[in-house]
Parts: structure tokens; C-alpha cells; sequence
């Protein structure tokens, strides 16, 4: 499969054909003069957010969030969330309080357009009406037949469908019908409404689609008040109209519904249900994001196989989980920028939404040192009792603060430092710290924001492991005084004293998938190429200035990466955290 990988920065003001048709219309004035019922002004544009309430948001979800919100607060003016509620079967409260609650997260918190949430299940009645009009009209009828012949007469994209033999069904007789399933008389599958389309069409969607269904199931919000319910291509378009859409955005899924979109605007034109001027379908391309998979089904399955530890895991793709992972909200939207919206299907490189996460930390995490895989260094010639106040910058020099805002913390005898920082028989151009070999001195480096040390030795436990590594310092090395110039080492490594160090659960995430493409893999389980190596615990020794961080709980692990406190797990008297994205991507760059 030919695969088109977008690596590039691209920017959203640059690539957004649909910001460019938006301009148009308010040139042309397309929705200009449009009152709502109170008699006040609506604006030229109103776009809208509309997910199933049947599960968590997840990053392709963002993609749409931004586009409908941004566009909105750019033309000045309103966006609607509105639940299309409308199957029972998978709908409930938690899904519909976890939308708000994250679209919030994302900072769209309707402070510009207050009370802007919809539900469709808000126009069942509406709809019903509506329902009946089309049957009274002649443009549709209740169909008798089960399912399977549905499908079999509905043809493929290859041989045309077959009318109903319910298909000359006299209104009046359809509309009894029909009532009579409101009335709750009749099983699930029994019957069906369905519009009088063109059964010959080449675009199947227009081979007179279904447009209620029985289902005796309690809905979330309407309780057992109704046992039919429409579905989603003719709820959808209606939904539009009544809260006075200009711009309906869907991703390319639903550029062959579009047609039925119109017709059925079309149909009801004439009536006191809807107004022109009609809403416009617009369809951009979905996000396709390598080493990554955001079917609810596969998701799902990723649970019940106990893959990952739950929707909010930090490493599943949902909204939940990369708050968790430690992305922000000004990430996501810097990510959201750089790949633009277009119509051509494109994959895009999930490093472009790693550095975005890096480039938005990069400024405003604080720094802090951390030790991962920790050994002890001990200094020789340091008293046992002795301890010296370091000090180091608390943010990067991008910082508005950098200067201003400081960190403090002691060195002493006893250190943790990288057990890579040390090597017994080190390799060429290894510059930290390893013993005297020959006659040559063991190798000098710079304890960060600290001394210049000397190795003098080490020690190895009875299984031949390095446990211990002895060192001189010299007093005059200490970094920012005068003599400190004097020195000059190529290595500079991190530490933290001892007796000072916090110890934390260092939570270290991966990719979840060891494939770019585990959702279209051929032949192969996507389960199968999970990524071993995408969770790792461990315990680990942080710099003692913990309250630092707060209150947004990110910092940048000095060398290691970014990392973000564990909300969730850190109740059990334990501090967790969460790596959100390394310094550089370890991974190798895509073609």
C-alpha cells in the first residue's frame, strides 16, 4: 500500500481550504440576516462539534475539536457541541460528562458562547413530525422486511438494489404503521421507515436509506419514552438546520452521505420545520497517526485483552490518557496547526505530535534532575557531615523567568548518579567517568551546577556488579566562581546527594505499536505487534525540590525527558511519574 507520510510543520493558516470557503461566504453573504427565534442577529458562521456519546474522545477527535472551535472564535462566531444521541444501545451520561470535561480541558470552554449544548435527542419529536411528513407526502414508507433482505436487496457497488415489495405501500397504510411502532406494538426488526430515493443508484447510501428503527431500549435522556429512534444520516442534517449550522464539517467518511444530506434539506424545504438559507457539508481528511490505532473496537479490544491498563492508560490514544501521559492542551493545538486541514488522505508522523509536546514543555516545565538507573558515587575528600548549596536555573533560556527563578540543593559525600556515567574499561570517546588505567589518571567531569571530580576507584558485589564509585572533588571547581574556568572536562553528569534525593515510581511509556501502521497490516493480528517494551517501572531518586513543579505538575527530567506527576496513582502515598516524551526522538526517521 502506498503510503503518504507527512513529516513537515505545516500551518493551519496556510492549508485550511475550508477557512478559504468560509471567507467566501461571508464575501457573498451566504448567511447573512439569519434571526433566531428570540429575534437576535445570528453570525455568519456556526459550526459545530457533534460525537456519539458512545465512548472517550480520542486525538482524531482533537483534529475536529480545533477545526469547528477555532474557526468559530476566528469569523467571530458560535460553536456547537451537540450529542447525536440518537442509538441507545451504546449511549450513556459517563461518555457525554467525559466529552464536556475533556473539550473543556482543551481550553474550548464556551466563555464566548455560552449554553451551547445540544443534544439530538432534544428533536425526537421534530424528528417524528418530520417522519410523518415524508410518508403523508409520498416520499416514504414502512418496510416489512427483516434485515437480511434489506441487505441482499439493497445490491453493491457493483449490481443496483431492488425495490421493497413494501415500496408501493399506500401512505395512509404507512403511516398507521408507523404509529403503531411509536405506540411500542411491534418487536425490534420488525419493521422499518425508510425514503423513496433511487434504489439504482450508483452511491448506495441513496438506495433508499433507512431512516427509524424499533428499538425497545431506555435511552439515557428520554428514559422508555420512545421505542423508535432515527438514525444518524437523517437526524444528522435536520439537527443542522434547526440550531442554524452554516458549516457542517465532517471528516471524508461522510462525503457519500453528503448527497442525502441535501435531499432530505431539500424535501422539507417547503415546511414550518427548517429555514433556509441550509447548512453546507464540508469533509476533510481524517487523522491517520503512525505507531497508532483509534478504533473504539480495536481499543476496546486492547482492554479485555488487558493490553493496557484502562481508556485513560498513557499510552492509549485517547484525550484522557494523553492528559495523563502529560500532554497539554497548547500541544494538541500546536499539533493540530502543523498538519493543516485538507481532503487527501495522508499518514502522518506521530514525532510531529511528540515535538509538539516538546516544543510547548521546552518553555514552561520546569527543570529538576532525576537519577533512573541510580549508583553511588562517593566523594573521598568530602566530610561525612558537609553539605554545599548548589544552585541551578528552575526553567530554559526560552523563559520569560529564567534569570528571576532559581532551584537550590546540596551536594555531599554520597551521591546517586547514571550508572552509564560510568564505565570500567571505557570505550572510545567516552568522556564521564571511569578509574585510572596504567599510570593515567582515572577521568575528570563536572558534577552539573556542581564540582569537577576526579574517578579514583569502584567496587564490585559478589556477582560482579559495579556498586559503588569512588572520586576526589576539588574545591576550587565549583561552577559560576572564578576558578571554575580552570577546569576544563568534556564530560557533565547528573546527580542528586543521597541523603537528600526523593525516591519516586518512574513510569517509562513507548509507542504502543512497533509497526507505523497496526491498523491496516496485512494478514497480521494488530494485538501482534504491540510493543513489548512500551511500559517500564522502575524506581528512581529525584532533586529535593518536588513542590517546584507544581501547580501544572510537569517537569523536564534533566537529560531524560519530560515527565508529569501521576494524578491518578499517586494516592496510594507513592510519587509516580509519568514520561510524557523523551529529549529527542529515538526512533528512525520515517521515509
Amino acid at each position: 500500500m502506498n503510503k503518504k507520510i507527512k513529516n513537515s510543520s505545516v500551518s493551519l493558516e496556510s492549508n485550511n481550504f475550508i477557512k478559504n470557503i468560509i471567507k467566501k461566504d461571508i464575501i457573498k453573504k451566504t448567511f447573512n440576516n439569519r434571526y433566531d427565534k428570540y429575534g437576535n442577529k445570528l453570525p455568519q458562521v456556526i459550526t459545530r462539534f457533534a460525537p456519539e456519546p458512545n465512548g472517550y474522545l480520542h486525538i482524531g477527535h482533537a483534529k475536529s475539536i480545533f477545526i469547528n472551535f477555532e474557526l468559530a472564535y476566528k469569523y467571530n462566531g458560535l460553536c456547537n457541541l451537540r450529542f447525536d444521541d440518537t442509538n441507545p444501545l451504546k449511549e450513556n451520561k459517563e461518555y457525554v460528562n467525559s466529552i464536556i470535561k475533556t473539550i473543556k480541558w482543551l481550553n474550548f470552554n464556551w466563555d464566548k458562547v455560552k449554553k451551547r449544548i445540544y443534544y439530538a435527542s432534544d428533536y425526537f419529536d421534530i424528528l417524528y413530525k418530520i417522519a410523518e411528513y415524508l410518508i403523508i407526502s409520498g416520499d416514504a414508507y414502512v418496510d416489512s422486511q427483516n434485515t437480511e433482505e434489506i441487505y441482499i436487496n439493497r445490491g453493491n457497488l457493483h449490481e443496483p438494489g431492488r425495490n421493497s415489495p413494501f415500496y408501493n405501500r399506500l401512505p395512509s397504510e404507512s403511516l398507521n404503521l408507523f404509529r403503531r411502532m411509536r405506540s411500542g406494538e411491534f418487536k425490534d426488526g420488525a419493521h422499518v421507515l425508510r425514503v423513496k430515493i433511487n434504489m439504482k443508484s450508483k452511491n448506495i447510501n441513496m438506495r433508499d436509506p433507512i431512516i427509524y428503527r424499533i428499538r425497545h431500549v431506555n435511552h439515557y435522556r428520554t428514559n422508555n419514552n420512545w421505542c423508535i429512534y432515527p438514525m444518524y444520516d437523517y437526524a444528522h442534517p435536520i439537527s443542522d438546520a434547526i440550531e442554524n449550522i452554516t458549516h457542517s464539517i465532517c471528516t471524508l467518511e461522510f462525503q457519500d452521505h453528503r448527497p442525502f444530506y441535501e435531499w432530505i434539506l431539500n424535501k422539507i424545504d417547503k415546511t414550518n420545520f427548517i429555514k433556509r438559507p441550509f447548512p453546507k457539508q464540508y469533509e476533510f481528511s481524517r487523522l491517520n497517526l503512525t505507531h497508532t490505532i483509534t478504533s473504539k473496537r480495536k481499543l476496546l479490544k486492547l482492554l479485555e485483552k488487558k493490553i493496557v491498563d484502562g481508556w485513560d492508560d498513557p499510552r492509549m490514544p485517547t484525550l484522557i490518557g494523553m492528559r495523563r501521559r502529560g500532554y497539554t492542551p497548547e500541544s494538541i493545538k500546536l499539533f493540530c496547526k502543523r498538519i493543516g486541514v485538507s481532503k487527501s488522505d495522508s499518514w502522518i508522523n506521530i514525532e510531529i505530535l511528540e515535538q509538539a509536546l516538546r516544543d510547548d514543555l521546552n518553555i514552561k516545565a520546569p527543570r529538576i534532575m532525576a537519577v533512573l538507573n541510580p549508583i553511588k558515587l562517593i566523594i573521598s575528600n568530602f566530610l561525612d557531615n558537609q553539605e554545599i548549596e548548589c544552585t541551578a536555573p528552575l526553567f530554559s533560556r526560552q523563559h520569560t523567568q529564567y534569570k528571576e527563578k532559581l532551584r537550590y540543593f546540596p551536594i555531599s559525600k554520597i551521591l546517586w548518579i547514571e550508572r552509564d556515567d560510568f564505565m570500567e574499561i571505557p570505550t572510545k570517546k567516552y568522556f564521564r567517568l571511569y578509574p585510572p588505567i596504567g599510570k593515567n589518571s582515572g577521568n575528570r567531569v563536572r558534577l552539573r551546577y556542581g564540582y569537577v571530580v576526579e574517578c579514583t576507584g569502584f567496587k564490585k558485589n559478589k556477582n560482579n556488579e559495579v556498586v559503588e564509585v569512588y572520586c576526589k572533588y576539588f574545591p576550587d571547581s565549583k561552577s559560576g566562581t572564578k576558578l571554575s574556568s580552570n577546569y576544563k572536562v568534556k564530560g557533565n553528569i547528573h546527580w542528586i546527594s543521597k541523603s537528600h534525593a526523593l525516591s519516586i515510581e518512574a513510569r517509562l511509556y513507548d509507542r504502543l505499536f512497533i509497526d507505523p501502521y497496526p491498523n491496516i497490516v496485512n494478514n497480521k493480528d494488530f494485538k501482534l505487534l504491540i510493543n513489548p517494551n512500551s511500559k517500564k517501572v522502575i524506581s528512581a531518586y529525584l532533586e529535593p525540590n518536588l513542590k517546584l513543579i507544581f501547580p501544572k505538575k510537569h517537569a523536564q527530567f534533566e537529560r531524560h525527558g519530560y515527565f508529569i506527576l501521576d494524578d491518578i496513582d499517586s494516592n496510594n502515598n507513592k510519587i509516580i511519574f509519568n514520561q510524557s516524551v523523551e529529549l529527542k526522538n529515538k526512533w528512525k526517521k520515517m521515509m
